[in-house]
This record gives structure tokens, sequence and C-alpha cells, in this order.
């Protein structure tokens, strides 16, 4: 796969997650400059 398609596999994966985030964060996990990981952290607000 080239660097170019990794890269928007990692985009999409990235815009999927933020779409239904309300509250929280996103981290992305980078090893040997690469994106090896994302992790999404949600909150949910109790009002």
């Amino acid at each position: 796969m080239s660097s170019e398609q990794e890269l928007q596999r990692v985009s999409k994966q990235l815009q999927d997650l933020l779409k239904d985030l309300q509250y929280g964060s996103v981290t992305l996990i980078i090893q040997d400059g690469k994106i090896i990981q994302l992790e999404k952290n949600e909150k949910v607000r109790t009002k």
C-alpha cells in the first residue's frame, strides 16, 4: 500500500471517529513516523 493510500485510509478512519464524537478527544499514536493507532475517549455529559 502506498503512502498516499495509507494516508487516505487513516483520514477516513479519523473522520469516522470525529463525526459521532460530541465531547472527548482523539489521540494519534505515531511510531517511526507512521500513525499506528487511533484512540477515542468520549465523555458523556449528564447535565
